[in-house]
């Protein structure tokens, strides 16, 4: 089915977080993005989710259409969520995240377990070691604005086909920006490097992982273990590299679908 997501936002601390609410009667569950992406990544899985779930997908903090925020905690993105579910008046919900979403779902059930009905974690490892330099490193070649949204285009290289179509305007005409600032992106991704076993093993709420089995980010192993040591939890391998909902959309909605068939 077709679906025409509404935009609206949320003011927290002066800050503007826009999120994307995909609407109907459905039962609530909140998509969160990764690094480099924003929520109307997930309006495919909305489509595909419909009626029977309500999909809502924020820009996370630094993100698309919301504010750079003064730090990129996971006590900031979490207190974020909060303040969205308060917002909407949302007593429960199932929370799916990717990378950078993931981590926040994990660390939001793990504080606040009576607010999740279930988790989904997509290709996100809870063990992820410090190798030195940002693996976003990249994105600090690109400038965060320009004159016009061509050149901003095209000093993002091998990104530019990714990038091109999200740019913003800036206010008043004066040019153009990324849907991310590059320093904010590599300062986040450098904070979710760590140990996340204490959050993930925290709750006992249905799980699902779902697993690009040609990841460079989550390693066999671990997504094994993952699933052994939390009980309730639901492993789903898919053909793909990290950009799981991307790379195979309809295996992606399909693996979603199902999970939520069960609980």
């Amino acid at each position: 089915m077709t679906v025409q997501p509404t935009r609206a936002a949320l003011t927290i601390d002066g800050r503007t977080l826009s999120y994307l609410d995909f609407g109907g009667a459905g039962r609530p569950l909140v998509s969160l993005h990764g690094h480099l992406s924003e929520g109307a990544s997930f309006t495919a899985l909305a489509a595909a989710l419909g009626p029977e779930w309500r999909v809502i997908s924020p820009d996370q903090r630094g993100h698309g259409d919301s504010d750079r925020a003064p730090d990129y905690t996971r006590a900031g993105y979490v207190a974020d969520l909060l303040a969205l579910v308060d917002h909407l008046g949302i007593d429960r919900a199932v929370f799916l995240g990717h990378s950078l979403g993931a981590f926040n779902a994990v660390h939001l059930a793990a504080e606040r377990p009576e607010l999740v009905e279930a988790l989904i974690s997509v290709d996100t490892a809870v063990d992820l070691p410090d190798h030195g330099t940002s693996p976003l490193a990249f994105v600090l070649d690109f400038p965060y604005t320009a004159a016009t949204r061509e050149e901003l285009a095209a000093a993002c290289g091998p990104l530019a086909a990714v990038l091109g179509p999200v740019l913003r305007p800036l206010p008043g005409g004066s040019g153009w920006r990324l849907p991310f600032h590059p320093q904010d992106t590599v300062d986040s991704e450098n904070l979710v490097h760590g140990d996340h076993w204490k959050q993930w093993l925290a709750t006992d709420c249905p799980a699902l992982l779902i697993h690009g089995l040609r990841s460079q980010v989550l390693p066999v192993e671990q997504a094994q273990a993952m699933c052994s040591r939390r009980p309730g939890t639901i492993y789903r391998p898919l053909d793909t590299d990290h950009f799981v909902q991307q790379a195979d959309p309809e295996g992606f909605a399909t693996a979603v679908r199902d999970f939520l068939a069960s609980i």
